[in-house]
């Protein structure tokens, strides 16, 4: 399941479910999908004869048009909010593993009184936006969310390499491009090359900048090859693309 392109349609409601010891109850076909967070307590979910354990360690994605079975382990409170995509998102029960628990009990109370009071629209989604945020992040390893910060701070230096930042995480490269392949479904060379283009493009439509200044900028290692990739990847020159998209002033 991938949360970071989950396109939100709906928040239908959220509610904090008190759940007893002992409780044993049958949802059937549920209407939504639904966060399911934890404040105190255990519950399982059981589908399809699988187990999934919801206590204050993890966070439940509960999938829209299933069946399933509750079971209280110890009474406790449940936060869930109710919502729906633009696209499939899972027919199964997803657990997370959460590292922002507080926040994102927070940020639950924060949504569900914008709800009660018929808050503002833009910032309900923008609160829900932000845990399902933080449920990405928190599922990935500190070595590579560590990974990901220094090649943010430093994409722009020509001279990093898989190597380096392998070595800022104190992990092997082998490692770290495995552990990189595995979470992001593509290479750290190809996320920084992104992050490049990204730059690059922005540079291009402001229209100030030489093609060498952009280069140097970017973190490319000379014009020649800053040419080369973008064409690659985009499909036009970068002049191509600086007359196309370029933002005149207002």
């Amino acid at each position: 399941m991938n949360l970071s392109n989950v396109v939100i349609s709906m928040i239908t409601g959220a509610i904090t479910v008190f759940s007893e010891k002992c409780r044993l109850e049958k949802m059937q076909n549920r209407k939504y999908y639904g966060l399911s967070l934890c404040i105190d307590g255990q519950i399982t979910y059981i589908q399809e004869g699988r187990e999934y354990v919801s206590d204050p360690s993890t966070a439940i994605i509960l999938p829209k048009n299933q069946s399933y079975f509750i079971r209280g382990d110890s009474t406790g409170h449940f936060p869930v909010i109710n919502f729906d995509c633009t696209e499939f998102l899972c027919d199964t029960i997803t657990v997370i593993n959460i590292q922002e628990r507080q926040q994102l009990l927070s940020d639950y109370e924060r949504l569900k009184n914008l709800i009660c009071f018929d808050g503002s629209r833009p910032k309900i989604f923008s609160i829900f936006y932000d845990m399902l945020h933080k449920l990405c992040i928190g599922n990935i390893p500190y070595e590579l969310r560590r990974a990901v910060q220094i090649i943010k701070n430093d994409y722009t230096d020509p001279n990093l390499t898989n190597s380096i930042i392998a070595n800022e995480c104190n992990i092997s490269e082998v490692y770290f491009r495995q552990l990189f392949k595995k979470h992001f479904k593509t290479s750290p060379k190809q996320f920084i090359i992104d992050l490049r283009l990204q730059k690059a493009k922005q540079l291009l439509s402001e229209g100030s900048l030489k093609l060498s200044a952009i280069s140097e900028s970017c973190g490319f290692s000379n014009p020649y090859h800053f040419c080369r990739t973008f064409r690659l990847h985009t499909g036009s020159t970068p002049s191509e693309y600086r007359t196309n998209n370029k933002i005149y002033k207002i």
